[in-house]
């Protein structure tokens, strides 16, 4: 009797797991009343001549297919089916490309339909419509300089106008991309864009273009007309002495933990190498946001009484103990007066950093608007603030020996774009006006 009860009890919780799996299967599966979720590319309104369209897809129990058609007037054309059969994802991502030529569309407005559909027993499905514009013109560039004068290391500027609003826009050189800056010149819409010149351009044909696209991702591109200039770099042997390793490295190892119980050579290969790319990429990244408009006038102001110890472009060899230890690349003019001398802002702009920076030691950048920043290095003590406004000739701290410096001496850069180019160039009146006040049609901004 009592083995039969145990049989009865055996078969009745077997049959109940069968019924509570089947359920759950059911409930939790099969019958799932949740519908996917669609996600698509942000901001989606228009198709260029080539796009592709980004779909996030997920559903807790698992996707099963999904699709894309677009309708224009009465017709409606199929541009992707996906089936998700080898396993029962929950989410994915799908690239669709979308050709509107190949497709016949022509231009003006769509609908752009996705659907997905899950894998329980009732195959739950949402749809997505979305109204796009369909674009297939390019934007149109009309340069405003026929005539360009570039030097290798310095400053290039061009202006232009564009035949319908862009997503972006910029000067691309080689693999560089400078943003432009809309303003208005001779009051029409134009876009103004600084860049720099590859110090080898002397010596190589440079890719130098104006780039447009559009926010149907349509791309247009002309080609900069320019004469390349004469210009050489020096370079230079330095001899890196014990006195100086004693001096400096100290400095470095109390500030970056990671140096600490290394010897003082080995200090300074990693400063005047891996600090020095971090410190450049920093200066980079600071330099990405920019007054949008010219806070600048006139030529800037160079140190007074200032006698120049390196200048923009130096390459240097570095060696100890006739080894060479290291290289490097002055981006800046290094100028030397009496010790703790008055450091005066060169033109008017925005402070947008203050504080150490590695191999430049207490530093000072400022915004000039439209992408033009000067930076100020090796200070001993710094009399500003981030976010003050200053004006040419405003004292914003004292020269010094901070960071990779030998001597009481300022270093001094200008970056447009976020890349450094030759000061000297913006010391000169002549280059000013004739370079960039010209081009911009003086006082249009």
């Amino acid at each position: 009797m009592q083995k039969k009860s145990s049989l009865f009890w055996i078969s009745l919780i077997s049959a109940v797991a069968v019924v509570a799996g089947g359920l759950f299967w059911f409930f939790g599966t099969a019958g799932e009343w949740q519908k996917p979720e669609i996600r698509l590319s942000k901001d989606l309104r228009s198709l260029g001549q080539q796009g592709v369209l980004t779909l996030e897809l997920r559903d807790n129990r698992g996707l099963s297919a999904a699709s894309v058609r677009i309708t224009q007037g009465s017709l409606t054309l199929p541009i992707a089916s996906v089936r998700f059969d080898d396993k029962p994802l929950r989410q994915r991502t799908v690239n669709v490309p979308i050709d509107p030529l190949a497709l016949k569309l022509r231009e003006g407005s769509a609908v752009l339909t996705v659907s997905a559909s899950d894998r329980s027993l009732w195959n739950n499905t949402t749809v997505v419509t979305r109204p796009v514009t369909i674009e297939l013109s390019p934007p149109q560039i009309f340069p405003n300089n026929p005539v360009n004068i570039f030097f290798p290391g310095g400053a290039g500027v061009v202006t232009y106008r564009l035949s319908k609003p862009v997503a972006r826009t910029g000067v691309q050189v080689d693999q560089a991309f400078f943003p432009a800056h809309p303003v208005l010149i001779a009051g029409q819409a134009s876009y103004v864009c600084y860049f720099a010149i590859p110090m080898d351009a002397q010596e190589r044909l440079v890719d130098m273009r104006i780039t447009a696209r559009d926010a149907a991702g349509n791309n247009a591109a002309s080609a900069i007309p320019r004469t390349m200039k004469s210009r050489k770099f020096r370079s230079d042997k330095m001899a890196v002495s014990d006195a100086f390793l004693q001096q400096k490295m100290p400095e470095f190892q109390s500030a970056i933990p990671a140096l600490r119980g290394k010897t003082a050579i080995e200090v300074f290969r990693y400063v005047n190498g891996a600090l020095r790319l971090e410190n450049e990429q920093t200066i980079r990244d600071l330099c990405r946001k920019t007054q949008p408009r010219a806070l600048w006038e006139g030529p800037f102001l160079r140190m007074k009484n200032a006698s120049p110890m390196a200048l923009f472009g130096d390459r240097r060899t570095w060696e100890y103990q006739g080894q060479v230890v290291g290289q490097s690349l002055h981006l800046g003019e290094d100028l030397a007066s009496l010790n703790n001398s008055a450091i005066e802002v060169a033109n008017n702009g925005v402070v947008v950093f203050t504080g150490p920076l590695g191999i430049y030691g207490n530093a000072v950048l400022i915004d000039h608007g439209l992408g033009l920043f000067s930076l100020y290095g090796h200070l001993s003590a710094i009399d500003a603030r981030v976010g003050q406004a200053v004006q040419r000739g405003d004292v914003i701290g004292r020269s010094g020996t901070t960071g990779l410096a030998g001597g009481d001496h300022l270093h001094f850069s200008i970056l447009v774009g976020g890349q450094f180019v030759d000061p000297r160039e913006w010391w000169d009146p002549h280059w000013i006006e004739d370079d960039v006040m010209k081009k911009l049609q003086a006082g249009s901004l």
